[in-house]
């Protein structure tokens, strides 16, 4: 099936346009797959055809996902077999890890064009793959084929491909927080950059455990990963540096991110410094907010605002009496660190306003 490569339109004409790209989603039951269903069944220039589910094949899928439930005349969509999936123009993957690699040339003979969700393809070296996972890849020779799935960082080379991996949500937290900076060449290299992260408890998925059993869960702040998270290597990819740490903590919260980097620049850096860097790097970005209020409640990133968004607030605070930076990145794991970004690579790909699908501001309260 020949995907479609259309020029960048006017947003608004694409908005008006008839659905005409055919998608599907391997692995909808999970949290990253009802994310997907929801964003893609409310894009202006996509049909979702499929939904694969083995656990649940024949089940109606807003029996798994309640806030999908249809309306008007849309038909209640079914979740279907693997093996009934049909030749699409997008295939999206949301399967657990380890599961897309030993299935992509399966994927790629059923697809031109594969975004994965999951953390398969985010590491393009075999040697550092095996490292961090603990096992080779199933797949190597497929680790250069695809593209690191973060717009604001790699948008050309997103643009350019027909495969795209997807991203950790703590790693882009951290990128986005730290991007800047390190663009603009403002912090030292003689001191490490250490990124503290507090996570909702969707990051988990769908399946229980019993680190997520409600009676353990409830009121914990829980540091699950002190050392040695996974995402480190994304981080260090992105930033080019090697001295990047996180720590990531679970706290009660569902969705939302929140990355607190520390990190150190020379005396003498100014406020206007700072601004001058953040601004060069988003002016231009469609879902990038700077968020560095003088008063307030809601003068630093807040991940609760940006539930159900594809939006990142960055901000940050500077002790210009020790040159202690520290940048702020908030977002909604399922959103901006998944889901959202997936859909924002497939515009890319498919040479669309990337915002097509994706114009949904947060709420408040909430």
């Amino acid at each position: 099936m020949t995907v479609p490569h259309v020029a960048s339109p006017d947003p608004q004409a694409s908005r008006g346009a008839q659905p005409g790209v055919v998608v599907s989603i391997v692995g909808g039951s999970g949290y990253g797959g009802g994310e997907l269903l929801r964003l893609l069944t409310g894009h202006p220039c996509v049909t979702v055809a499929q939904v694969t589910s083995e656990s649940h094949t024949g089940d109606y899928v807003h029996s798994l996902h309640p806030n999908l439930r249809p309306v008007g005349r849309r038909q209640a969509m079914r979740f279907t077999s693997l093996s009934e999936l049909a030749p699409c123009d997008v295939l999206f993957l949301a399967l657990p890890h380890g599961e897309a690699q030993r299935r992509i040339e399966q994927f790629a003979s059923l697809a031109p064009t594969i975004v994965d969700l999951s953390a398969d393809f985010r590491i393009s070296d075999p040697a550092e793959y095996a490292r961090i996972y603990g096992q080779p890849h199933a797949a190597a020779e497929w680790l250069p084929r695809f593209a690191y799935g973060l717009p604001e960082a790699n948008r050309a080379a997103i643009r350019a491909g027909r495969h795209v991996s997807g991203v950790g949500c703590n790693a882009t937290a951290a990128n986005l927080a730290l991007l800047p900076l390190v663009r603009a060449g403002l912090l030292r290299t003689d001191r490490p950059i250490i990124v503290d992260v507090k996570a909702g408890s969707s990051e988990g998925g769908a399946s229980a455990s019993a680190a997520s059993h409600h009676p353990e869960r409830a009121g914990a702040v829980r540091s699950f990963a002190p050392t040695g998270h996974r995402h480190e290597a994304e981080a260090r990819r992105v930033l080019g540096r090697e001295d990047v740490y996180l720590s990531v903590t679970s706290i009660e919260l569902v969705r939302g991110v929140l990355a607190t980097a520390h990190a150190w620049v020379e005396p003498g850096l100014a406020e206007k410094d700072l601004w001058r860097a953040y601004r060069a790097a988003y002016a231009a970005e469609p879902f990038i907010r700077i968020v560095h209020e003088r008063g307030g409640i809601y003068r630093h990133p807040e991940p609760k605002l940006l539930a159900g968004t594809n939006l990142a607030d960055v901000g940050w605070e500077l002790d210009p009496a020790t040159g202690r930076l520290v940048a702020l990145a908030a977002l909604d794991n399922l959103g901006k660190g998944a889901a959202g970004t997936a859909v924002q690579c497939m515009n890319l790909m498919l040479g669309w306003d990337e915002t097509l699908g994706l114009d949904a501001c947060g709420l408040h309260p909430i």
